[in-house]
């Protein structure tokens, strides 16, 4: 996608034309120099927005500067983009040294990579984020040496994913850079699922944490275009969407996409259990607590809240805390913003350091600040 194409997708996911999007950039700038012309020649690509306008751009459209100016993703960008996150030096000489020595010896096959996805899928539902990404950035550099076949880039596309998620709250340009480049590993694997579930995924990341709501909401909209199947991607896809409406004050059209997510989900539903991969009703009752704390429905909050509990697995303590913090914000809501804030603050004290998440912290400054 080109940074011309970023644009229209941003400014038609906010609902404006392009005479909109020259009125809010010549407010915010206070600069009266943006014409929809203009406009039309950058989404067009005749002309690129110079620094100025890329920073107001950035402002306006809600997404990190860095993801208008990143060029389109080439096959073998992954490398120089992996070797770009701040590594500690040890780690660095650990990753390339295990590139290499799989460079040189025998490569895993499909399969493989098809298995360490799976536990990829089950580790990040309780490990940290340091060790995931850690792990991960070694096998992406393996990875994309071997990027010759569409089952390949689907779990590249996969993986990517993951990895944009362990960067949520500290570097949102880094999460939503990866959550890109993964949209387009998942297209080049010619699977319409995957490419639903990579842009659904990042919809319902995005929008839980409350981060680049233009971007949460486009990466939704694509998902919901590419696809009518009734599927885990599309149910990702309208709950990350709802977020979005409950976070813009548009209640109506969040419990319309929530009603909408439940009927998919009693078709796509998972058996799976703990797994990144899978929304079983736990899960499904874990979105749907916030989005119901989000809209100020307290019913549906404590009804969603008590179902999940119900079915969560113990061996995944940071979910429980997720739906602490929900009550939390729920008590903020209505009004005690004091023990609100003080009844989400323990349950994530309570929950050991280790197995914090960023998405935590981010969840705890909403509470904070919402």
């Amino acid at each position: 996608m080109t940074c011309g194409e970023l644009i229209r997708e941003l400014r038609e996911a906010n609902g404006w034309s392009q005479s909109d999007l020259a009125s809010k950039l010549c407010e915010v700038a206070a600069h009266a120099t943006v014409t929809r012309e203009l406009i039309s020649r950058w989404e067009c690509g005749r002309r690129k927005p110079g620094k100025f306008w890329l920073r107001h751009l950035a402002t306006v459209l809600e997404v990190p500067i860095s993801a208008l100016e990143s060029d389109p993703v080439k096959r073998r960008t992954f490398l120089t983009d992996i070797a770009a996150v701040a590594i500690a030096p040890i780690a660095a000489s650990d990753i390339i040294e295990q590139g290499f020595a799989a460079a040189l010896g025998r490569r895993p096959g499909v399969e493989q990579w098809q298995h360490k996805l799976v536990g990829y899928g089950s580790d990040y539902m309780s490990l940290g984020a340091a060790e995931i990404q850690r792990r991960l950035a070694g096998d992406l550099v393996i990875l994309q040496q071997q990027l010759e076949t569409p089952g390949l880039w689907d779990v590249a596309a996969k993986l990517m994913t993951l990895y944009g998620k362990t960067f949520p709250g500290a570097d949102g340009s880094k999460a939503v850079n990866w959550y890109m480049m993964a949209s387009q590993a998942a297209d080049r694997s010619g699977d319409d699922a995957v490419r639903v579930w990579v842009r659904g995924r990042a919809a319902i990341a995005l929008g839980y944490e409350g981060a680049s709501l233009s971007v949460a909401e486009s990466f939704a909209n694509q998902a919901l275009a590419i696809s009518e199947k009734p599927t885990l991607g599309r149910l990702n896809a309208l709950v990350g969407k709802a977020h979005v409406g409950a976070l813009r004050g548009d209640g109506r059209g969040a419990r319309a996409l929530l009603e909408e997510s439940r009927r998919v989900f009693d078709i796509a539903g998972s058996d799976e259990q703990e797994s990144d991969y899978a929304v079983p009703l736990w899960r499904m009752n874990v979105f749907v607590s916030l989005l119901a704390a989000r809209l100020g429905e307290e019913r549906i909050a404590l009804a969603a809240q008590d179902e999940a509990e119900k079915a969560l697995p113990p061996s995944l303590p940071r979910f429980a805390t997720h739906l602490e913090m929900h009550r939390g914000l729920m008590m903020a809501r209505s009004g005690d913003r004091v023990g609100g804030v003080g009844y989400a603050r323990a349950a994530l004290d309570a929950l050991p350091p280790e197995k914090h998440s960023l998405t935590l912290r981010m969840l705890m400054t909403e509470i904070e600040h919402g």
